[in-house]
């Protein structure tokens, strides 16, 4: 099986109203403009997305209102992971996936398993779904690493086991995995500020924060280093250096929401415990857009 999620992917945010609502005006507009400024797939219902903040008929909803604008233009990746395997084989199992091309599973937190766990765990979830799947490490918050050599285990035991979405925050690790990788097994950054040296190490792109708010120019920075045209693309990571930081001091998705607040996209809404970016970053990230014209 191949992996089609490849160049700029999405981490779509879910905006919400001054009440607290899901503000589905906003995102179908949100959509329109990722899909029209060179968004090649959208991953939803994940991190980003405050999905653990979102009630189950709210999830179902919101897959539905995505599927139905998407209108088959991209692929869509969704979140389908947890820390209980057999609560997660159920939902692939019995759960509502029309429309949907992938799911992304991230790694089990909280309770730490043993590499063998994660094996285990990630195989029967590859078991009980027919779609392709992308695992998803990010020590950073689930609290485990998934080592290359499992990665690369599960990449060659796992026939629907596609990709992985690496935010270990490691290039060393990147490299590892790529090196050792079957032919047919995919790297994808989960790392905006890391998806210039990634791809220059053979990732394939990027599930992507900043792209909520910046597809067309992420996007151009991706596809000249395909082309190989690397001083190019470099320039464009060069200038959302510090806009890479910002995004993320508050946690996230509280950075990407007050950059698209500033846009004009979305309110500056989010559920607790998540809150507003700070008075002071907000300032910065506004000064950074004049600066850069957007």
């Amino acid at each position: 099986m191949n992996n089609i999620f490849r160049g700029l992917g999405i981490a779509l945010i879910t905006p919400f109203t001054e009440d607290g609502a899901v503000d589905y005006e906003s995102l179908s507009r949100l959509i329109d403009y990722q899909l029209d400024n060179g968004a090649d797939f959208l991953c939803i219902l994940a991190t980003t997305g405050e999905t653990p903040c979102l009630s189950l008929a709210e999830r179902a909803q919101i897959k539905s209102a995505i599927v139905r604008q998407v209108a088959g233009r991209v692929p869509i990746l969704m979140g389908c992971g947890g820390n209980n395997t057999a609560a997660v084989v159920e939902e692939l199992k019995n759960g509502d996936f029309s429309g949907i091309d992938g799911v992304l599973s991230v790694c089990p937190y909280y309770n730490k398993p043993s590499q063998e766990g994660l094996y285990q765990h990630f195989k029967a979830i590859a078991a009980a779904t027919e779609l392709p799947v992308v695992l998803y490490n990010v020590p950073g918050r689930t609290g485990i690493n998934l080592k290359p050599e499992t990665t690369c285990r599960l990449a060659r035991d796992c026939k629907n086991i596609v990709a992985i979405k690496e935010a270990s925050g490691s290039l060393e690790q990147v490299d590892e995995i790529i090196k050792y990788k079957p032919n047919d097994f995919e790297v994808i950054s989960g790392d905006d500020a890391l998806t210039f040296p990634m791809i220059a190490c053979g990732a394939v792109g990027v599930i992507s924060v900043i792209g909520n708010a910046l597809p067309k120019e992420f996007s151009r920075m991706i596809r000249l280093e395909f082309n190989g045209e690397f001083e190019a693309a470099q320039k464009i990571h060069h200038k959302f250096t510090d806009l890479y930081s910002l995004l993320f001091v508050d946690g996230n998705p509280a950075g990407v929401k007050a950059l698209l607040t500033e846009m004009g996209f979305i309110k500056n809404q989010l559920r607790l415990p998540l809150v507003p970016t700070r008075v002071t970053t907000l300032q910065k990230i506004s000064s950074i857009i004049k600066e850069l014209k957007l």
